[in-house]
C-alpha cells in the first residue's frame, strides 16, 4: 500500500475506499484524508480523483494549502490539539474540529464563528485510555463539555473523536474502540443528533470500521510513509 500511495494516488485512494466500505458492511463511512507534511499538490491529486474531505494537524499548516487549494471547494478538518489562541482561525477557516477537549474553548470558538457561515461541527476528543500525554477529556467529562457545545449556536456537536493507545495486540484496540462506541451510544441518548464516531487510522481503520466508526483519518495509507 504505501509503494502504491508513492507512486499511484489513485490505486491507493480506491483501495482505501474500498477497504473501507467492505469494512462498514452497508453502514455510511467516512474518509478524512490526512495531509500533514503532505505538500498541497497531493492533497489537490486526491481532491480530482474525489477526494473531498481532508484533515491537518497544524492550524497555519492547514491555511497555507487552503490558500493554495481555493476554489476546489474542499472541506477541513481540525485534527491536532487547539490551543486558544488558534481558535479564531479556525472558527473563521474550518469547517469541522474534532478536538475540542476543554470547556474553555467553546465561548471562544462560539464568538469567533461568523454568521454568514454554517455552525461549525465539532467532536469532543475523548482521551480513551488514560493516557497523561495526551489530548482529550476524560470520558467522565463529555456529558458536560457536549452540553456545552449543544447550547452554542454557532456550533453543531456531531460526535466524539479518539486515538487510542498504541496496541501490538488487536484485541487491546478493539476493546478500545469498543469503549468509544459505547460511549458514543450513551451519548446519543441525551443527544440523538449525533452521528459521528471518529477513530481508526491507516494501520487499524478497518477494525475501528467494524467496531462502530463512522469517520475514520488516514494518512500513509494514500501518501505513503513520511520521509
Amino acid at each position: 500500500m504505501q509503494a502504491q500511495s508513492a507512486n499511484s494516488p489513485e490505486l491507493a485512494w480506491r483501495s482505501v475506499i474500498d477497504r473501507a466500505q467492505a469494512a462498514a458492511a452497508g453502514r455510511p463511512v467516512r474518509v478524512i484524508a490526512v495531509g500533514k507534511t503532505r505538500p498541497a499538490a497531493a492533497l489537490a491529486a486526491l481532491a480530482a480523483l474525489g477526494q473531498r474531505a481532508f484533515g491537518e494537524n497544524y492550524v497555519q499548516e492547514a491555511r497555507a494549502k487552503q490558500a493554495e487549494l481555493a476554489g476546489l471547494d474542499l472541506e477541513w478538518h481540525l485534527i491536532g490539539p487547539l490551543q486558544s489562541n488558534k481558535c479564531r482561525e479556525v472558527a473563521r477557516h474550518f469547517d469541522w474540529l474534532q478536538t475540542l477537549d476543554r470547556a474553555r474553548l467553546v465561548p471562544l470558538l462560539e464568538r469567533e464563528r461568523p454568521t454568514g457561515l454554517p455552525p461549525l461541527d465539532v467532536l469532543v476528543q475523548v482521551d480513551i485510555d488514560d493516557e497523561p500525554t495526551k489530548s482529550g477529556c476524560a470520558p467522565d467529562e463529555v456529558p458536560a463539555l457536549a452540553d456545552l457545545v449543544s447550547a452554542s449556536p454557532r456550533l453543531r456537536l456531531r460526535g466524539l473523536m479518539a486515538i487510542p493507545a498504541p496496541a501490538i495486540d488487536h484485541a487491546d484496540r478493539a476493546r478500545a474502540f469498543a469503549r468509544m462506541r459505547a460511549l458514543f451510544e450513551r451519548l446519543r441518548g441525551t443527544h440523538p443528533a449525533i452521528d459521528t464516531l471518529s477513530m481508526g487510522m491507516s494501520e487499524d481503520f478497518e477494525l475501528a470500521i467494524r467496531e462502530g466508526a463512522t469517520m475514520v483519518r488516514i494518512g500513509s495509507a494514500l501518501f505513503g510513509t513520511r520521509g
